[in-house]
Formats: C-alpha cells, structure tokens, sequence
C-alpha cells in the first residue's frame, strides 16, 4: 500500500488557517485591531504620532484635543495657554485633527533655540501661508527661506537712525499734531472717544507717509470711519480663527463669513493696487521709501515685483507698521488709567514730559532721553504683546534644550502672553504692571521679553515702533488727562493675528491743567 501523501508547509499553514478562521474570530480579531488602534492613540489623534513622552491636556481617543478647541471660547485662548504653561510646565503638547501635534514651549531656553540657535530647522510653512493667504501672500510674514532673506534685506534699509530722526520730526509730530486737535476738540465737548481707533488712524498715516510716500488721510476726519481699515481688521480676525480650528469652513458657512470675507479681500485689494498705481503714476520719488524699494528690486527669481507682489508687500508692512504700535498704545493707556493703577506712574510720565521737552515738540534726540516713557511701553508689551502667540513647522527632527524631542512636521507654539505671566520668567511679581524692572539695571534678554521675537526674525521696527509710541504719548501727555469709561474692566482681545482690544478703548478727555 502506498504511504500518504505528505502536505507541504504551505497546505499546512493554508489548513490551519481554514481552521481558525470563522466569522467569530474574524470579529474578534477586528475587535482586537479597535482596541489596539484605541488605545495607541488613547490621548491623541489617529494617524498623527503619538507623544505619551510629553505632558498636555488629556485627549479624546481618535480626536485628540478637539473637545477643547471647540468648546474655548476664542478671546480665552491666552488664558488657556497662561493656565496650561501652570498646570504642564514650560513644554507641553496638543494635538487637533487636520493639524496635527502643536508643542508649546514657554522656557527661554527653548524659545531661544527654536527662534535663533537652531532657526533653520524650523519654518512658517505651508500651513501658515495658505491659512492666511489672503491677508499675507507671498509677502515677508509667511515668507521662508531665500524668499524671506532678500525682502528683510531690502527693508532693512529703511530703518536708519538718519531716517528715525527725520521721521520723529515731520510724519510722527505732523500726524500726532493733528491727534491732538481732534483731542482737544473732544474735550471741549465732553464726549467720549474710542482711542484705540484714533491710535490705529495715527499709526496708518505715519506709516503710509513714510513707507509709501503718502498719507491716507484717516486723520482728516478722525471721527468718520475708513472702509479699508475696517475689511481689514474683520479680515485679520477671520483668518485667525483658522489656526486652530479643524472645522474653519463649517463654521465660516454657518456664521455667514464667506461673503463677507470675500468682500473684505476685494476692499483691501483694491485699496493697495490704488496706493502702486498712484506711485507708479508719480514716478520715482527722489528717496527710497519702502514702495520704491521693492519697485526697484528684484526677487528671488531675478525678476521685477508684479503688482501682485507688491500688494503682498504693502499688506504685511501694514500689518507691522498700523496694527501692532496702535494696539500698544491702547493697552499702556488702559495699564496706565485704569481702577487700580498707581497714580505715581502717570504723574512720573508727565514729569519726564515736561522736564525734557520743555514744553517743545518731542525729537529724536529727546525722545531717547525719555526712559520711563520707554520702560512704560515696554512692559506693556510684556504683558499685553502686540503678536501674543506664534507658531512654526519643524522641517527637521530636533531636540529642545531639556531632552524634549520635536519631530518632522509637528508645530512649535509660544505665547508671549503667557511668558509674560510666568513667575518663573520674570518673579512674583509677573502679573504686575511695574515699569521700574525695565530702568534696575541690566535690560531683560530677548529671549525672556519675545515681544519683538528673537534671532534672526527680530522685528525689524522694534526702534521705529519704540520712538513713534514715545512720540505720541509725550504729545499727548504734555496737552491732556485721560479717564477710562469703564476702568474697573479689563477690556477683552478680539481673537487676531496681532492683540487689538474687541470694543475700542472708550476714554474722557480733559484738557490738563499746568
């Protein structure tokens, strides 16, 4: 009799699988890859890595922190970061499906090797620039790269001590002159004002006249409103919302934003296509402003802007030049006004005012004498920063100063609000309005005070912005008292790229008394 046939191992293993295999084991085997898959990305969002090394608010298994994205009302995201950074430490993370992982760090050390020592190995990103796309472009705030290199270089070259000197002189007393008729107009009636929006009119015809060769007129008339400011702040505020929220488009359809939004980019587009065709209708200006530098220069491709790049151009700086300096004015006012500010602060204000301007214009020269102005504005920036968070992409594998390891393509977020308050950073005293740390000694590093950034991305009008607020408060300080409409409040932010106050800041104006 013949002996049987032997299987191979193959038939062996396809037997044995037949065997095991029925429609219950499928079941429980799918049940065992859920409840693999559930608890791998138990805290985090599935398809993103996890990151059990590093501490962070507890997720939604698939989902991550969603629950807190939608639920954080979006004038408390600051605060969330404050409370976070107390509860976590200097570095945790966050993860949000369709972003992704977002470390926060808020130790100088790290911030200082994100922002300088190891700067290349972190961008803006693709995701920066198409979120704000329409505000930004391809202009030097989203730029990365040899894009951004050759358009900081080229703006680098206005900002010179010759041309602060000139500018303290003409466009920032002839614009603060007219803020102070406008002032003293309203003290005579006795009705308030909102000064955060004199301040943002201020600062946008200082800054067209100086960068590109013409003011705006928003001070003709301070008290009509400016169609182009007013699309664009809506519009900053929209696309800001966009950073965080992996539901944008949904909420921008329900809430009846596309419209509106579109209307908005066509009104800021249009208003800078006027600003390049009037110059181009003028001709070369015999100095290089800002516009006539870009007009002149080439890209990094070797070719002339088109008038689509220097739109981009012109929006960022104004960005730079209105927003940020205007909103500083207004919390330092605020600071300085409201229910439990010490009343020495405005007094020790006044008296530099006088004391070195001698009852005179304010000029280069004696605004850089005035010290406790600038330790003023200063620390109002530390409390109330003009860009209060920021975030950059990884393009690198990278570890942070403490062992904290930082992979390709996850997102590093800082809040200079939230360094601001930090006792860790600055004592006991962080949450205090105190000038008086700023004149002790030795100034704060820049990598403790990120109001201006850090490293090779340092705000560029640090000084240009310094001299201007300077500028304008001894102005005013020198003709007017302030009184806040409600100064027992803390005026609330409107959700931003930069910190404007969401309902103005509504002040009294009296003439001062000498």
């Amino acid at each position: 009799m013949a002996p049987p046939p032997t299987s191979s191992p193959l038939t062996s293993l396809i037997n044995f699988l037949a065997q095991i295999i029925s429609r219950g084991n499928i079941s429980k085997a799918v049940a065992v890859y859920a409840l693999c898959i559930l608890y791998k990305y138990r805290n985090s969002v599935i398809g993103v890595r996890p990151r059990n090394d590093l501490p962070g608010p507890r997720g939604i298994p698939l989902l991550g922190n969603i629950y807190s994205v939608l639920t954080t009302p979006r004038n408390q995201i600051l605060q969330r970061q404050v409370t976070s950074h107390e509860e976590f430490g200097k570095v945790y993370k966050f993860q949000v499906p369709g972003i992704g992982t977002i470390i926060n760090i808020s130790g100088p050390e790290q911030v200082d090797h994100v922002l300088r020592i190891n700067f290349w190995a972190y961008e803006k990103g693709p995701y920066l620039r198409e979120k704000l796309k329409p505000l930004v472009g391809q202009g030097i705030f989203g730029a990365d790269g040899e894009h951004w290199r050759w358009q900081r270089k080229l703006a680098a070259h206005i900002f010179t001590a010759k041309a602060f000197r000139e500018w303290t002189g003409n466009a920032f007393c002839n614009k603060g002159q007219l803020v102070i008729d406008y002032l003293s107009a309203m003290a005579d009636s006795g009705q308030p004002i909102d000064l955060q929006e004199i301040y943002y009119k201020f600062t946008l015809d200082s800054f067209g006249e100086i960068a590109f060769g013409e003011s705006f007129g928003c001070l003709d008339k301070p008290g009509d409103e400016v169609p182009f400011a007013l699309a664009f702040d809506r519009l900053n505020h929209n696309l800001s919302e966009r950073f965080l929220s992996p539901v944008w488009r949904i909420r921008n359809w329900y809430e009846g934003k596309v419209d509106t939004m579109e209307e908005d980019t066509r009104i800021v587009e249009e208003f800078c296509y006027g600003v390049i065709r009037r110059r181009k209708e003028l001709g070369t200006k015999n100095h290089k402003d800002l516009m006539q530098l870009f007009m002149d220069t080439t890209d990094d491709n070797g070719e002339t802007l088109d008038d689509e790049k220097l739109k981009d151009t012109l929006m960022n700086f104004i960005i730079a030049g209105r927003d940020t300096t205007a909103q500083a004015l207004s919390w330092m006012f605020y600071l300085m006004h409201r229910q439990d500010a010490d009343p020495a602060v405005v007094k020790q204000l006044q008296e530099e005012t006088d004391r070195v301007l001698q009852g005179g214009l304010p000029t280069y020269d004696t605004v850089k004498q005035m010290k406790y102005t600038e330790a003023c504005f200063h620390e109002t920036l530390r409390l109330y920063p003009s860009v209060a968070k920021n975030i950059k992409v990884c393009v690198q594998d990278d570890v942070l100063p403490g062992g904290f390891k930082v992979y390709k393509d996850e997102k590093i977020g800082w809040s200079s609000w939230a360094m601001g308050r930090d006792e860790n950073i600055w004592g006991a005293d962080a949450k205090r309005f105190n000038p008086d740390r700023w004149l002790t000694g030795e100034k704060p590093s820049s990598s403790k005070f990120v109001s201006f950034h850090l490293g090779p991305r340092t705000c560029l009008g640090q000084q240009f912005a310094t001299i201007e607020a300077i500028t304008l408060t001894a102005m005013l300080l020198q003709k007017f008292t302030f009184e806040l409409v409600t100064p027992d409040s803390e005026p609330a932010y409107l959700p931003s790229l930069t910190l404007p106050m969401a309902n103005g800041l509504p002040v009294r104006v009296k003439h001062r008394v000498l």
